[in-house]
């Protein structure tokens, strides 16, 4: 790909990050994003198409020329995007329909995983609420409740309170159908980015993200409020066992389908005395991993997701820094139950003397000179630098400079890394 057109498809963080990697690759001339955000405007060409409208998306990235799409979503991966611009000749990163159900179905996932037998949690899917207490007493406390389909993130509960364990497993059968009661794991958790094709894969730097709301792992689960890379808990032990338990088999498996796997395998694990197991599968960039792990990538990422795309990822030769990355996510008032959107965020453009620093956009969007928060998740700063302790510092002196009415974040991200 020379002077490459790219069209990214979402409107978050993640996208943000893509966004401002592909703006320093050679071989991309020219950056769309649908919808995007604030911050991508800066990188490209924001069109007002939303993520769930096939129709205008295939149209967009006809209409555009694209050579590539780059699907950030989990929704229209699950929904056959990545599909329908295939069958119009169009190069895309991400999976087809087939193979984006390891996220949109939990049972699916569990039963390939069982089939292939890739370590992960024991758990039961059950379809009636008359089944719950007795699914429930197969298990240990705390219990982990959650839904079987898509659900943006914040499908999971766990709790040590039967009666939220009921009534989150209650609300998802009413919901879905069914609920998957799963074993708790113990351990530390970590997150792997594996680009795959048929040819080959290759594993971006390990991070850990932060799912809980507060400080301390506390509070509620949401899309993520902070993240680190690498960590330190993924040894090199640790990676040659999820290569061969996991990623090896996976691998095998999804290349061997009519249509192979073209995208990023986002493995969630949980990890104890070196021992890994699968929490879950996503099918795309994790959201904030994607912000710690693509700025530590030093090969040109347009020509590395093309080459995916085009089942040629083997002859592709991935360069990787050696320096750290932390990442802090500023979210709105309110977030994640009912975050306030429609404030003024002041202070992005605080240059920060000494670590490198960005900014990653995410619930932003422009009105006139001003940026206004549309989501729950605003923003994140990612500091870099030669080591995490620095990184970190770096970003959170960043985020002190943003100023956002009701906006928080956490205090303690990188703090077991910093604590090993």
């Amino acid at each position: 790909m020379e002077n490459g057109t790219v069209l990214i498809v979402g409107s978050g963080g993640r996208e943000h990050a893509i966004s401002l990697q592909l703006a320093k690759s050679a071989s991309v001339s020219n950056i769309h994003i649908a919808p995007g955000n604030a911050g991508t405007s800066m990188q490209g060409s924001n069109h007002d198409v939303a993520v769930d409208d096939m129709d205008g998306l295939c149209e967009l990235a006809v209409r555009i020329g694209a050579d590539l799409v780059i699907i950030g979503p989990e929704a229209p991966l699950v929904a056959g995007l990545a599909d329908r611009l295939r069958h119009l000749g169009i190069s895309c990163f991400g999976p087809n329909a087939d193979g984006a159900l390891l996220e949109g179905s939990k049972e699916h996932a569990k039963s390939i995983m069982n089939r292939l037998g890739v370590p992960t949690a024991g758990s039961v899917m059950i379809v009636e609420s008359s089944q719950i207490d007795s699914a429930l007493d197969g298990f240990s406390k705390p219990w982990v409740i959650k839904r079987d389909g898509l659900a943006a993130g914040k499908g999971v509960t766990v709790t040590e309170d039967i009666d939220e364990a009921v009534d989150a497993a209650k609300r998802a059968i009413d919901t879905d159908g069914k609920v998957l009661i799963e074993e708790f794991l113990q351990g530390e958790e970590a997150s792997i980015l594996v680009l795959m094709d048929e040819s080959g894969f290759s594993i971006l730097p390990s991070s850990q993200d932060h799912k809980r709301l507060n400080d301390g792992d506390r509070g509620p689960n949401t899309g993520g409020m902070g993240a680190y890379s690498p960590a330190p808990v993924a040894t090199k032990i640790v990676m040659d066992r999820v290569i061969s338990r996991i990623v090896e088999p996976m691998h095998r498996f999804l290349s061997s389908r009519s249509v192979p796997y073209r995208g990023c395998l986002y493995v969630g694990l949980m990890i104890e005395n070196d021992d890994p197991r699968v929490v879950e599968f996503n099918v795309r960039f994790g959201d904030p991993e994607t912000q710690v792990t693509l700025p530590l990538v030093q090969s040109d990422l347009g020509l590395l997701l093309m080459a995916v795309s085009e089942g040629k990822l083997s002859d592709f030769k991935l360069e990787i820094s050696d320096k750290h990355a932390a990442t802090i996510v500023l979210a709105s008032e309110g977030y994640p139950e009912k975050p306030i959107k429609g404030r003024v965020v002041r202070g992005i453009y605080t240059e920060e003397k000494g670590v490198e620093t960005i900014i990653h956009h995410a619930g932003t969007k422009s009105h006139g000179d001003l940026v206004i928060s549309s989501g729950g998740r605003v923003l994140s700063v990612t500091g870099i630098s030669d080591t995490l302790e620095e990184a970190i510092k770096g970003a959170y002196s960043r985020i002190s400079k943003v100023n956002l009415e009701g906006g928080h974040y956490r205090r303690d991200i990188g703090h077991k890394a910093l604590e090993t």
